[in-house]
């Protein structure tokens, strides 16, 4: 069985920490080198749901997209929600390692993984990393459709594929216009409105859309936008990289049982249908 320092080295060479943004925390959070790993569970968020699946699965190492710390704390006390994942993971010699926005540009990263849940053909990246002389990595992709679909079609399409949530898919833009271009970013994705109207494409989808930067793209053109949750766009990631240390262990020898969580972590619980808009007079009074 490989040690800990081993399996980290090679999820370091797929999500270099140092391709991470400035803000970013990533890397191992919890866990000793030395300790031998078997059973791997990879996830998007790291909460105490999670780490239970964890602990009854019997993983040596946790994998999350999310950061547990994303900023800085001044205690890991039980009383506290996240101070208790931490008891929880050393109690049970469980590590926990965060690969977060050095996934999201790698290469095949996160939205490679949005992009092949939708069986979308990927032709670059949406905002190219300038350190990559052959320009595959980055963030975001854009990517042609197999054949030409409406927003609507297009829509069901991510709704059918991608993990259900309380929030399914919400669409801006005209339902029948012909998308045959789209640009796809897994997470948070209206900081990008600047390159997905350079880059042409007649769709984006993301996560996490704003009512302002919604609002604004959709009256500067024809774009449409569909718009998703954040922890369903990043799931698909999950299974990429469970594939990928699966290769590596057999390459290795390593034997390991590597697992993706089927947990959903999505905050939103429920949802509720307004009437259809279609017929609506306007806002009440």
């Amino acid at each position: 069985m490989p040690r800990l320092s081993e399996v980290i080295t090679a999820l370091e060479n797929l999500w270099p920490a140092e391709r991470a943004e400035s803000w970013d925390a990533v890397g191992t959070v919890v866990g000793e080198p030395g300790q031998e790993v078997t059973r791997v569970l990879f996830a998007v968020d790291p909460v105490q749901e999670i780490v239970d699946e964890a602990v009854k699965l019997g993983a040596d190492l946790l994998v999350t997209h999310h950061p547990l710390y994303l900023r800085g704390t001044t205690t890991v006390a039980a009383s506290t929600f996240k101070g208790r994942v931490v008891h929880t993971l050393i109690k049970n010699d469980i590590a926990l390692h965060v690969a977060h926005t050095n996934a999201d540009i790698a290469d095949p990263g996160v939205s490679d993984a949005l992009a092949g849940a939708l069986d979308l053909r990927v032709t670059g990246p949406l905002v190219p990393d300038a350190s990559d002389p052959e320009g595959r990595r980055g963030l975001g992709r854009v990517c042609e459709l197999d054949h030409p679909l409406t927003v609507r079609e297009l829509a069901a399409r991510a709704a059918e594929r991608l993990p259900a949530t309380a929030q399914g898919i919400r669409v801006a833009g005209d339902p029948e216009a012909v998308v045959r271009t789209v640009a796809v970013s897994g997470g948070s994705g209206d900081g990008l409105f600047d390159q997905v109207r350079a880059a042409g494409v007649d769709a984006f989808l993301t996560a996490d859309l704003r009512h302002h930067p919604a609002s604004e793209a959709v009256a500067h053109s024809p774009l449409a936008l569909l718009d998703a949750a954040h922890w369903a766009t990043e799931w698909p990631w999950c299974e990429l990289a469970a594939a990928q240390l699966d290769e590596i262990s057999d390459r290795k020898g390593w034997g390991l049982r590597v697992h993706v969580s089927k947990t959903v972590t999505d905050p939103w619980t429920a949802h509720a249908a307004s009437a259809d808009t279609s017929s609506s007079p306007g806002a009440p009074n």
